[in-house]
């Protein structure tokens, strides 16, 4: 696996590559980035901005929410993978938000994977981007590019590989990288053709190089 060093020479790489990483969610508030985020699991970006405005129109607060008909809010989402349970997970949401939380969202982990439809990796995208606290989510690209290029165990299951990150990274970049990951893999280290031809990182990626004889 790669070093501390050179897990930190791969990300400045990629930090060089997308200087620019951010969110790619629409939204404007952490209850916005909260529900685009439940929405997106098993989905695009793409999908769900295409969605949410005319969701965040209808309805633009926990209460509204938590108010609407669940029918309502499938015609809302329904160009967007698995909406009939996600429409459920949304509105028991923002019924919980209410409940328990004044209508606010939560800022801490332990809190937030207590709403339906909120797993770690959402968690931890809420934490980073609306509240600003160090997080790394693992998606499938970060989970590609770390395995990819040796930073983790390629048996590492998701919860090893952001141990084994937030070990190799220190705290204050956490967010940074997590997005910068997330545009390496989304945009240049593609699951089924990744860009080893012109990759900077070819020189340091056993898998790349293992591509690059075979053709």
């Amino acid at each position: 696996m790669l070093s501390k060093e050179k897990t930190m020479e791969a990300i400045e790489i990629m930090y060089d590559m997308f200087p620019d990483a951010a969110c790619e969610l629409t939204h404007k508030s952490p209850f916005q980035l909260l529900i685009a985020v439940i929405l997106s699991a098993q989905a695009t970006d793409v999908s769900v901005n295409k969605a949410t405005p005319a969701l965040f129109a209808a309805y633009p607060t926990p209460a509204a929410l938590a108010q609407a008909p669940v029918e309502d809010i499938i015609q809302k989402i329904k160009t967007i993978g698995l909406y009939r349970n996600k429409a459920k997970n949304i509105k028991a949401c923002a019924v919980q938000l209410l409940d328990q939380f004044d209508g606010k969202v939560p800022e801490t982990r332990e809190e937030l994977v207590t709403l339906p439809g909120v797993g770690r990796k959402t968690a931890n995208v809420v934490m980073g981007d609306a509240f600003g606290e160090p997080a790394i989510a693992v998606d499938t690209h970060v989970e590609r590019v770390s395995k990819r290029l040796r930073i983790c165990k390629l048996d590492a299951n998701v919860m090893e590989v952001e141990q084994t990150l937030m070990r190799k990274i220190p705290k204050e970049l956490w967010v940074k990288t997590h997005h910068t990951m997330i545009f390496f893999g989304r945009y240049h280290c593609l699951a089924r053709n990744p860009k080893c031809d012109i990759c900077p990182l070819l020189y340091m990626c056993q898998e790349g190089k293992t591509r690059m004889s075979a053709k």
